[in-house]
């Protein structure tokens, strides 16, 4: 598989544009990153590549989902429960008016315990080894820091197995380069609250 002409469609804080950095960054793939305006226009490029027509390259090496069903299911389901947990629970907090709900605070911490109790005793989700799971739920990661501030929810005390995880990863050659800063990320939803009207 050629390494070379692979164009990324990105926004620095978008969490799905940093996981496909993450995983391009640990498969060695190059790319080149183009800045996608987010509240203008698609680009020309955003239309003509839309992949739902077109056979769209795929780079086996290294696997980032287990190589058993078992395994591979496990790790979708997690995959699945961050998506639809984690992101809307940390879009409740950065969309709330005013202060914000404790029920939107504790939904938060106890769908992050959740994950503190799946990954129990381990170092990695499902398995030995940084995958799937890891680069679903780390770009995620640098918007608690806004959470935090609009939410008044300390991640590293409620969830303190969970947080040092998360910290472990950040550490990750292929994360810590590409993770934006969490202050940059805290003034970009300030920014997007006075955008959307939202005190």
């Amino acid at each position: 598989m050629s390494k070379g002409a692979v164009v990324l469609l990105d926004c620095w804080a978008n969490p799905f544009c940093l996981r496909a950095k993450i995983a391009l960054a640990e498969k060695g793939v190059e790319y080149e990153a183009r800045a996608e305006n987010l509240f203008g226009g698609k680009s020309d490029l955003l239309l003509k590549s839309n992949p739902i027509n077109k056979k769209v390259p795929t780079w086996p090496s290294p696997p980032l989902l287990p190589s058993r069903a078992y395994g591979t299911a496990k790790t979708r389901f997690w995959a699945d429960f961050i998506d639809k947990k984690v992101f809307d629970a940390v879009c409740n907090i950065r969309k709330s008016k005013g202060e914000v709900p404790e029920t939107a605070k504790n939904e938060f911490i106890e769908i992050l315990k959740q994950l503190e109790g799946a990954l129990g005793e381990k170092d990695f989700f499902g398995g030995d080894s940084f995958g799937f799971v890891h680069v679903i739920a780390i770009p995620l990661t640098c918007w608690f820091y806004a959470v935090e501030k609009f939410g008044g929810v300390k991640v590293e005390n409620e969830c303190p197995k969970f947080s040092a995880w998360m910290n472990k990863c950040m550490q990750r050659d292929t994360v810590a380069r590409i993770l934006p800063d969490p202050e940059k990320v805290y003034e970009f939803v300030i920014m997007l609250r006075n955008m959307f009207g939202i005190e």
